[in-house]
C-alpha cells in the first residue's frame, strides 16, 4: 500500500506536544524529589477532577482509541456495554473496596493482601502486576506504532523512541504527580483530536450527520435486536456487560495502576469523587469513540474508498493523515501518542512502586534518606522503560508479535482470578493464605483452558468464569485446609470494616 507523507507542520504539531510533556515533567520535579509519598501519591495533595481523568486516560490506551473506532467501522456499537460496566461497579468500589485501601493507607495495592492473607500473597500479587505490565508497555508502544507507520512514511524506530523514551523522561522527572497532570492534558486531547475528526469528516460527506446517522440505522451500525440475543452472529450486550464488570474490577480493585490513585486525594470522598468523575468521561467518551467509527464507515461508502487490501487496524491513523488539513493531523497524530503515553507513564510509576514498596522497603527496610528513596523509584523506572522500549524495538524488527501476545495472554490470564482474591478477602472470613493460592492457581488454568471456547464472546465467558472459580475454590480450599496460625482479620472484611485494623500499627514499627 502506497505510504502518506507526514509533512513539516505535522511534525511541528507532534513535537509541539512532545515538548509540552516534558516541561510538564520538569514542572514537577522538584516537589517528586522531597519523598517516595510525594513520588507515588503526591502526598495526597491532587484535586479529585484531576485523579479521575487520570484514571480515564491510563484505562484508555492508543490501543483502545484507534481498535475502538475499527469495531464500530467493522460491526457496531455492542461494545459499548463495557463502558457502561464501569460505570456500574462504581456504587460497588466505594462501597465495599476503596474504604480498605484509604484506611490502611496503602501505596501498593498488594499491601491489602499481606494484612489479610501475608507477604507472599502480596509479593505473588505485585510480581504478577510487574511482569504482565513490562509486556504491556512493549505492546503499547508497538501496536501504535506499526499502525501509523504502515500508512505513513515515518520511520516505525523514531515513532517507538519518541513515544517510548520521551515518556520515559517525563514519568523520570516529575513522579506521580507529573504523570497525572500529563493524563489530564493527553485527556483532553484525546477527546477534542476524536471531536475533531467527527466533526472534520462530517463535513467532507454529502448530508453530514443526516447521511451518517441514515447509513448507521440501515446497516445496523448502532446497536439492534439481534445484540441482545445470546445466541446471534451479533455480540451480545448482556455477555459483553457481565464479562466488563469483572474486568474492570480486575482494573479498579486489583491493579496497581488504578489503586495507586486512590491515594493521591486527600480524603475518601475526595476518592469516590475521582471515581465517578472517571465514570462520566467513560459513559462521554464512548458514543465520541463509536461515532468515530460511524462516520468513517460513511465516509468510505460515499466520499472515498480504502486501498484494496487495506488493514483496518490502521484506519484512524490513515484517515487522519489523508482528510486532516497540515498541522491538524500533526495534533490528531499526538492525540495517539497521548493515548500510548498516559498509559505506559501511569505503569512506569507504578512498577517503580511495586518493586520499591512491596519488594525493597518490605523486605530489605527503608532507607533514612528520602533522597536515595526517591532515585531508587527512579533508576527503577529507567530500566523498567528501556527494557520495555528494547522490547518493542526488538518486535518492530521481527516483524512479529505472536510470541509477545502468548505471553500477554499467559500473564493477562492472572488479572480477573487476582480480582476474585481481593474479593474472597474483602466478602469472607474464612479464606486463607494457602487457600487463596491455590483459588488463584485454579482460575488462571480454568481461564486458559477456556481461551477460544465458544466463540467470538469467549473472553467475556472466560472473564465471568474466572473470577467465580478464583473466589469459589478460594474460599472452599480455605475451608478443608484451615491455617494453623490464626490470622488477625479485624477491620479487613466488609463485616467490620469501620473498625481499625492492627495491620496499619504493625507497618509503622515496621518502617
Amino acid at each position: 500500500m502506497q505510504q502518506v507523507g507526514f509533512g513539516a507542520w505535522n511534525w511541528v504539531a507532534v513535537i509541539l506536544y512532545l515538548v509540552v510533556m516534558l516541561i510538564v515533567g520538569a514542572y514537577f520535579t522538584k516537589r517528586a524529589s522531597q519523598s517516595t509519598d510525594s513520588f507515588f501519591t503526591a502526598s495526597g495533595r491532587l484535586p479529585s477532577w484531576a485523579i479521575g481523568f487520570s484514571i480515564y486516560a491510563t484505562t484508555l490506551s492508543a490501543i483502545t482509541f484507534m481498535s475502538t473506532p475499527e469495531k464500530a467501522f467493522l460491526t457496531d456499537w455492542s461494545y459499548i456495554a463495557g463502558n457502561i460496566a464501569i460505570v456500574a461497579i462504581i456504587p460497588l468500589l466505594i462501597a465495599f473496596y476503596v474504604p480498605f485501601f484509604k484506611k490502611l493507607k496503602v501505596t501498593s495495592a498488594y499491601e491489602y493482601l499481606e494484612a489479610r492473607f501475608g507477604p507472599s500473597v502480596r509479593v505473588i500479587g505485585s510480581l504478577l502486576f510487574v511482569i504482565f505490565h513490562l509486556g504491556r508497555i512493549a505492546i503499547v508502544i508497538y501496536l501504535p506504532t506499526l499502525a501509523i507507520t504502515a500508512v505513513s512514511d515515518i520511520n516505525p524506530y523514531l515513532v517507538a523512541s519518541l513515544v517510548g523514551i520521551l515518556c520515559i523522561l517525563y514519568t523520570f522527572l516529575g513522579g506521580f504527580e507529573g504523570v497525572v497532570w500529563s493524563d489530564f492534558i493527553q485527556g483532553v486531547i484525546l477527546l477534542g483530536g476524536a471531536l475533531m475528526i467527527i466533526i472534520i469528516g462530517a463535513m467532507e460527506i454529502k448530508g453530514g450527520f443526516g447521511t451518517i446517522t441514515h447509513d448507521a440505522i440501515a446497516n445496523k451500525k448502532l446497536l439492534s435486536a439481534d445484540n441482545w440475543k445470546l445466541n446471534s452472529a451479533a455480540a451480545a450486550l448482556p455477555i459483553i456487560f457481565l464479562g466488563n464488570i469483572f474486568n474492570n474490577l480486575h482494573q479498579y480493585t486489583a491493579s496497581q495502576d488504578v489503586v495507586q490513585r486512590y491515594q493521591a486525594s486527600d480524603s475518601i470522598d475526595e476518592t469516590k469523587k475521582s471515581l465517578w468523575i472517571n465514570g462520566l468521561l467513560a459513559l462521554i467518551s464512548a458514543p465520541i469513540f463509536y461515532g468515530m467509527g460511524t462516520m468513517m464507515y460513511s465516509f468510505y461508502k460515499h466520499s472515498e474508498s480504502l486501498p484494496e487490501g487495506f488493514n483496518t487496524s490502521s484506519v484512524v491513523p490513515y484517515f487522519i493523515l489523508t482528510e486532516m488539513p497540515p498541522f491538524v493531523g500533526g495534533l490528531l497524530i499526538a492525540a495517539i501518542f497521548a493515548a500510548a503515553q498516559s498509559t505506559i507513564s501511569s505503569s512506569l510509576n507504578s512498577i517503580s512502586a511495586c518493586i520499591s514498596e512491596d519488594i525493597k522497603d518490605r523486605f530489605f527496610g527503608k532507607g533514612k534518606d528520602a533522597k536515595s528513596e526517591v532515585r531508587f523509584a527512579r533508576i527503577t523506572i529507567v530500566i523498567a522503560g528501556l527494557l520495555s522500549y528494547c522490547i518493542a524495538i526488538y518486535l518492530i524488527a521481527a516483524d512479529s508479535n505472536n510470541l509477545w501476545d502468548l505471553f500477554l495472554l499467559v500473564t493477562g490470564l492472572f488479572g480477573v482470578p487476582l480480582a476474585g482474591i481481593f474479593a474472597v478477602g474483602i466478602f469472607t472470613k474464612r479464606a486463607n493464605t494457602f487457600g487463596v493460592i491455590v483459588g488463584l492457581l485454579t482460575g488462571v488454568v480454568v481461564a486458559y483452558l477456556m481461551k477460544g471456547v465458544g466463540g467470538a464472546n469467549s473472553p467475556f465467558y472466560v472473564s465471568i468464569i474466572s473470577f467465580f472459580i478464583a473466589f469459589i475454590f478460594g474460599y472452599i480450599v480455605s475451608l478443608f485446609v484451615p491455617s494453623k496460625n490464626a490470622k488477625d482479620i479485624t477491620g479487613l472484611t466488609i463485616y467490620d470494616k469501620d473498625k481499625p485494623s492492627s495491620y496499619v500499627s504493625k507497618v509503622a514499627t515496621r518502617k
